[in-house]
């Protein structure tokens, strides 16, 4: 079952609209909180070819990857020049700052970046901004970063997943059940998805939340987590994850305990996890479009340079995918990176 999220309501700190009006590249932003706005007038662009760094908070995520792809794609449509610097662990915020601060140091246009500590991130993009360049963020809709920044780019998370939960009450919301929660690493992404899964099924008697633990946002940390969680309460029927990462990692515990009766959730859509959703490993998941995220993001940050740009956050859109639905996205794996392991 596919169930197309055309959300009315974003989240916190944005204007509510009754529609989402479509412009060539990307819906038409949203604006941020007053205050959050860097004036799209004070971009000064150095190069007559952009040049434009993408800066994810790791490279360990496919997800990051799939992005940049989308990215990179455009650039090569556009002609402006794109590359990628981030570390290889999402933890290592230490890196990444390093890594921003030597951008700070080149002639470079733009800045598209993501990261697990907004507050780490805030004064060395803030010297970005100030120097002229184009910074935006992407995979969120945090509507009010702790520095004015051009843009964000993303989908609505804590709608995405409230979305899964009402998908889940109404595949399973006829019976008790017991739920635990795997989060990412503490941060607004992790907090805007489990708040919305929380959302989604609040008021619900029949789901009740036994345990919700730290998965690291990778399948090692998914696995660990899965294996306490599953060890601790047996009786368990469902499990959500805050990514399709630790999703996968939860999968492997159940396997190896021979559970294969637990429901499992997850988000992001990334190539991995619809794969074994289409293996039926796993139960559904909230699929983000990550390469269609890249595209419009790398849109937006040219037409930023080109003052063009209003500013603003993008909202990409959103779906969830059960078996039949993973299989229909995988058919499209021009959308996709890395690509399928077979055809579908």
């Amino acid at each position: 079952m596919l169930k197309t999220l055309m959300s009315t309501t974003l989240a916190a700190g944005f204007v509510t609209l009754a529609t989402v009006a479509m412009a060539e590249n990307y819906p038409t932003p949203v604006p941020l909180q007053d205050g959050a706005q860097a004036a799209i007038d004070a971009i000064e662009p150095k190069n007559d070819t952009f040049r434009i760094a993408y800066m994810p908070p790791a490279t360990e995520f496919n997800y990051y990857i799939a992005i940049g792809e989308g990215i990179k794609a455009v650039a090569a449509e556009a002609g402006v020049e794109v590359f990628m610097l981030a570390p290889q662990s999402g933890a290592d915020i230490n890196g990444q700052m390093g890594m921003i601060q030597d951008v700070l140091t080149q002639d470079v246009d733009a800045i598209i970046f993501g990261t697990h500590d907004e507050f780490a991130a805030a004064p060395l993009l803030k010297q970005a901004v100030d120097k002229g360049m184009a910074v935006l963020m992407i995979n969120s809709d945090i509507p009010n970063f702790p520095t004015p920044i051009h843009g964000v780019v993303g989908y609505s998370q804590r709608n995405g997943t409230q979305a899964i939960a009402d998908w889940a009450i109404e595949t399973y919301g006829d019976q008790p059940l017991k739920v635990g929660i795997i989060e990412g690493q503490p941060g607004y992404h992790s907090t805007e998805r489990v708040g919305g899964f929380l959302d989604g099924i609040e008021g619900n008697d029949n789901f009740e939340v036994v345990v919700s633990i730290d998965g690291k946002w990778n399948v090692e940390g998914g696995n660990t987590a899965g294996m306490d969680i599953l060890q601790s309460n047996p009786d368990l029927d469902m499990i959500f994850a805050a990514n399709d990462y630790m999703i996968i990692g939860a999968s492997f515990a159940a396997k190896a305990l021979g559970r294969n009766d637990i429901v499992l959730l997850g988000n992001d859509g990334d190539t991995s996890g619809l794969e074994e959703i289409a293996a039926g490993n796993i139960t559904a998941t909230v699929n983000t479009s990550p390469f269609l995220m890249g595209k419009a993001a790398m849109h937006a940050t040219i037409d930023a340079l080109n003052g063009s740009y209003p500013g603003g956050w993008i909202e990409t859109p959103t779906s969830i995918e059960d078996k039949d639905g993973a299989i229909s996205v995988l058919q499209e794996p021009e959308k996709l990176f890395p690509q399928p392991s077979k055809e579908y």
